[in-house]
């Protein structure tokens, strides 16, 4: 699964990318500087249990395609904290991977910088064409109008997971669908030192996804068509409110959730701690925490109870990117035909517990369990991509803090208003640069 964490507090990509470079994000030594043409390097992102996980199922494949090709990868698990600071370093230094992973919000913003190979007809066609690919993963692969500068590798949806034992014992005999009923419910279940709801409010970019559906279903967005911020409208602000307010003024979220940034809530849930969590494909990490497919449902996130925009995901997912200045483009590009070949996107999602964004890998009826039907579903029907503009990176990091801090005064027992949303938010828009 994905949990993407976003960088330090900065306010445009020129320094996100120095603040990258002081952080110890360097080049590596492999093959894109010394041009061997059979080696790779990879960065993989960070999607089973642990980084040890990922280093199993990966390499196992990537053996794979060494005796198919004669090409060796050295794979590097790259953390979500550490990811993107690495790859505005990369992008700076132009020293990078020969193929990294990328979470799929970033798509725009380093496609603005121009290091990465753009996915033009002539190169989709070395991997198969792009027909094979889900449209609405291939709608979070770069900005609109230009060809994509990644590839979709494991699509994801976020979903409602609920502990089917604890709304039981609270005499609710189904999740809720709507915010008001989770509201309600939620009041049954904060007892007893157990909370109803898991957040982690000091995750800048799990922030981002869950105040983005709000908004959208509050009518707005954090975009204009021209690519604007709105940060400060009603809908926006709204938003917002609501996502925070389940621990301000519901009181259904633990007051500790406003320090959670590295997947705690998703232990707390596996725990017992709390009922339900809205998460990203999370099933594997809650079996690594030892609890039995039996013991949890998935049901969609909910939407408002009057109406409004049918948006309850963000259409999530890590991409796969190949940096321009590889010395070894051919065998880059034969890593990504194999990473999103059929067979592989069954093996690769299927161990993550992610849905392929290959159509035929799809037909799987590995993919037809009644959890990942829910994502699959969501995907398809009810999921929309984050704003795909150049300052995306920088909208995780301002809006992302600010949420954050509202977490953090509604944890300390101090008023959460529209007033101090409004003003929290006109600050990080503030914080954006010039279009």
């Amino acid at each position: 699964m994905i949990t993407l964490r976003a960088a330090t507090a900065v306010t445009t990509l020129t320094a996100l990318t120095l603040a990258a470079t002081a952080c110890g994000g360097g080049a590596p030594t492999g093959p894109a500087a010394s041009g061997n043409p059979k080696t790779l390097t990879y960065w993989a992102s960070n999607q089973g249990p642990s980084i040890e996980a990922d280093k199993q199922i990966l390499g196992a494949e990537l053996k794979k395609f060494e005796q198919q090709t004669g090409i060796k990868v050295e794979l590097e698990v790259v953390p979500w904290s550490d990811l993107l600071n690495r790859i505005l370093a990369a992008t700076t230094s132009g020293q990078g991977p020969d193929v990294l992973n990328i979470g799929n919000t970033w798509s725009a913003s380093l496609q603005a910088t121009g290091a990465l190979v753009p996915w033009t007809q002539e190169n989709f066609g070395k991997i198969g064409g792009r027909d094979r690919f889900v449209d609405s993963a291939l709608g979070s692969a770069g900005a609109p109008g230009k060809d994509p500068s990644a590839v979709p590798l494991y699509s994801m949806a976020y979903a409602l997971y609920y502990n089917k034992k604890a709304l039981r014992d609270a005499g609710i005999d189904k999740p809720p669908a709507t915010w008001e009923q989770l509201v309600a419910d939620g009041k049954k279940l904060s007892k007893d030192g157990k909370w109803a709801l898991g957040v982690e409010g000091s995750n800048l970019s799990n922030n981002i996804h869950q105040i983005f559906v709000l908004a959208k279903q509050h009518g707005a967005d954090f975009f204009d068509a021209a690519g604007k911020p709105t940060f400060t409208s009603d809908g926006a602000v709204a938003g917002v409110q609501q996502y925070v307010d389940f621990m301000a003024k519901d009181k259904i979220v633990a007051p500790g959730n406003a320090e959670y940034a590295q997947n705690q809530s998703l232990e707390d849930f596996a725990k017992g701690k709390t009922a339900m969590v809205l998460w990203q494909t999370a099933a594997n990490t809650f079996k690594a925490h030892g609890m039995s497919p039996d013991d949890w449902g998935v049901a969609p996130v909910p939407l408002p109870a009057g109406g409004g925009a049918t948006v309850n995901s963000m259409v999530a997912g890590i991409n796969m990117a190949v940096f321009k200045n590889s010395d070894n483009l051919d065998g880059a590009m034969k890593f990504v035909g194999f990473m999103t070949g059929d067979e592989e996107q069954k093996i690769l999602n299927k161990a993550y517990g992610s849905i392929p964004p290959v159509k035929a890998a799809q037909q799987d009826p590995a993919f037809n369990s009644p959890d990942l039907a829910v994502l699959r579903d969501t995907l398809a029907g009810s999921a929309a991509p984050l704003p795909q503009v150049p300052g995306e990176s920088q909208f995780e990091t301002a809006v992302g803090t600010a949420v954050k801090d509202l977490f953090a005064e509604a944890a300390a027992g101090r008023p959460v208003t529209t007033e101090s949303v409004k003003e929290r938010l006109t600050k990080a828009q503030q914080q954006m640069p010039a279009q």
